[in-house]
């Protein structure tokens, strides 16, 4: 029989990790704040959640035990054990390995060749990926993220692992429209002392999906501290580039065996490097 715990209801709680996504994001903001923080951590570190112990969760979200059991209770869970089991069925799901990936591929039985089920599965993702992004994508808010970076002295590209090639690209193409951009993921690793002459008056754009590149987070949290708008370009709500976010655009790129391609996230990476440019020239 559910029983009721406060305002919520013990029984009716999420079965997957996803069903727990879909659970946290409408009433998130809604949250009493400490409430809030846990979700946010959660969020930005599910493996934590998963592994840890009640005191150890506790002490890195910087709230006390109590806290969680109240945060599973406001998600529909009995107790923080069976909260904590649903992040733990989610490792069963990890993202595939690339040797695994391979596997997949070389298992295929398409009745083409190996090299045109690749180009055919590849250009198949990019379609659908690009699809959707005109579907979801608002241009209310292409046009103030355009504004926003526009007007800003200079734009700090973040971006590690397979976002790099996306900041690459925008530092490539701001240079040559004229934008003065600064590219963060140096071989030197200097990159704190780099954003570190980041100012209100600048902008940034971080890029980072599944499973976040711990760099990117790190380095937009750090301009957003100092009082940088940060436009953030990611797969999901509950993406921990969110919280220091200013304002964020969500790509889901579509895999063909795992490997998913770029297009979507460069189509939007393009469109705003041409409207920045543009909107600053009309000014």
């Amino acid at each position: 029989m559910d029983v009721e715990v406060g305002r919520e209801k013990v029984g009716d709680a999420p079965r997957t990790f996803a069903d727990l996504q879909k659970a946290l994001l409408e009433p998130k903001r809604k949250l009493p704040r400490r409430l809030a923080q846990i979700a946010a951590f959660a969020t930005a570190n599910p493996d934590d959640i998963a592994f840890g112990t009640a005191a150890s969760i506790a002490t890195s979200a910087q709230v006390q035990p109590s806290a969680l059991v109240r945060f599973a209770h406001a998600l529909g869970f009995g107790g923080f054990s069976d909260m904590q089991a649903v992040f733990r069925e989610r490792l069963r799901d990890r993202i595939p390995s690339y040797e695994d990936r391979l596997v997949a591929l070389r298992n295929r039985s398409d009745p083409v060749t190996k090299t045109g089920a690749l180009l055919d599965g590849f250009a198949a993702a990019a379609e659908q990926s690009i699809a959707m992004l005109r579907e979801r994508l608002r241009p209310e808010a292409l046009d103030e993220a355009i504004s926003l970076l526009a007007s800003a002295d200079t734009i700090y590209l973040i971006g590690q692992r397979r976002s790099y090639p996306v900041t690459s690209y925008l530092n490539y193409a701001l240079g040559k429209l004229g934008v003065r951009n600064v590219l963060v993921g140096s071989a030197q690793g200097n990159d704190p002392e780099t954003l570190s002459f980041a100012r209100p008056t600048d902008a940034a754009i971080a890029v980072s999906f599944t499973p976040y590149a711990s760099a990117t987070i790190d380095y937009a949290r750090s301009v957003a501290d100092r009082g940088t708008p940060l436009v953030a370009i990611t797969d999901s709500p509950f993406s921990p580039l969110l919280p220091p976010a200013s304002l964020w655009f969500e790509v889901a790129e579509q895999s063909f065996e795992g490997f998913r391609p770029m297009s979507a996230t460069l189509a939007l990476s393009m469109t705003l490097a041409v409207g920045i440019a543009e909107r600053r020239g009309t000014k």
